[in-house]
This record gives structure tokens, sequence and C-alpha cells, in this order.
């Protein structure tokens, strides 16, 4: 009797080693869309996919100051990612977080090597707030003032550059 228990509790700790294994090695489905990014860090930088083309319009709201190529971060696990592990980042590109709702945001630096600009727009496409020059690798909070349905991510500097100001509008439009 002994030893059945014995062998019935080593034949369940085998399964349960052999169902972690297979759980932590098989590697996480994906959509397949461009966007998708290893969640766990790689030795290689992520690749930029331009997803998205963004306006940022000047005070008026008629003309544009810049176009940006931008990647769009849609699901919880690319929210969550950002940018990164990304070492380098060109003037004209960023990040678009999209959210689903308005609602107050805060992100922070964790694992961003660049400094970055994190401007939060609502659903009226209006800049609520910029956070500037956000410090690489730093888990501080950095919080909106206002509810936003979107967050922007561009390179540290560049809305200083662009003299952007609460209020002001942006337009985007998603690639086929």
């Amino acid at each position: 009797m002994k030893k059945n228990k014995q062998r019935i509790i080593a034949i369940v700790l085998l399964i349960a080693l052999g169902l972690w294994i297979v759980i932590s090695v098989i590697p996480k489905g994906t959509s397949g869309r461009a966007s998708d990014r290893q969640v766990a860090p790689s030795k290689a930088e992520p690749p930029f996919t331009k997803e998205a083309e963004l306006a940022i319009l000047d005070t008026s709201g008629t003309d544009v100051l810049m176009n940006l190529d931008i990647e769009l971060a849609e699901s919880v696990a690319e929210i969550q990612y950002g940018m990164m592990y990304r070492k380098s980042m060109d003037r004209n590109m960023g990040m678009l977080f999209i959210m689903g709702s308005e609602a107050p945001r805060s992100f922070y630096m964790k694992n961003t090597y660049v400094p970055l600009d994190i401007i939060f727009i609502n659903d009226a496409m209006e800049i609520v707030s910029i956070q500037k020059n956000a410090k690489p690798l730093d888990e501080s909070s950095l919080p909106s003032e206002g509810p936003a349905s979107l967050v922007l991510e561009v390179k540290g500097g560049l809305s200083d550059e662009l003299g952007l100001v609460k209020g002001q509008k942006i337009r985007w439009n998603r690639l086929p």
C-alpha cells in the first residue's frame, strides 16, 4: 500500500514538472500583426515597424508642425512593453499607445534606454499634458494632468523643439 502511494506521488510530480516545462518553454502565440513584439528582453534591439502616420498640428489646429511615422501599442502586452529595450530613436518616429478609454494615465521608463517626451492626448485629439525628457531607466511615475485615451512617445526634447502646449491637436491614421 505504501509503495503504491509513493508511486502515485512520483507520477503526479513528474506530470506537474512536465507541464511546467511545457508551459515555460513553448513561445506565446501572436496575432500575426507587425506590432507584436517579444515581451521578454532579447539581445537585439526591437525593430521599428511603421503602422500609422501622425500629424502634430499648430496651435490654430490647421497647419502641420510635423509628421511622424508611428508604431502602435494596442494590446495589454504591447502597452506594457512599449519602447523598452530600444537604444535609439529617430526624430520623426514615435509610438502611439491606444488605451481604449479616457482616464488618468501614468507611464514610467523601466528598461527604456532613450529619453522620451510622453504626450497625453484626450478623445478630442487634444494634448492634455506632456512629461518632457523622461529619464531613461527611471521607474518613477510620470502621470497625465487629466484624462487621456492616447499616449504618444517621441524622442526627448521634441515637444520643446516644436513648442507643444496643452490644447494643441494631433491627427493620425492607421496604415492599410
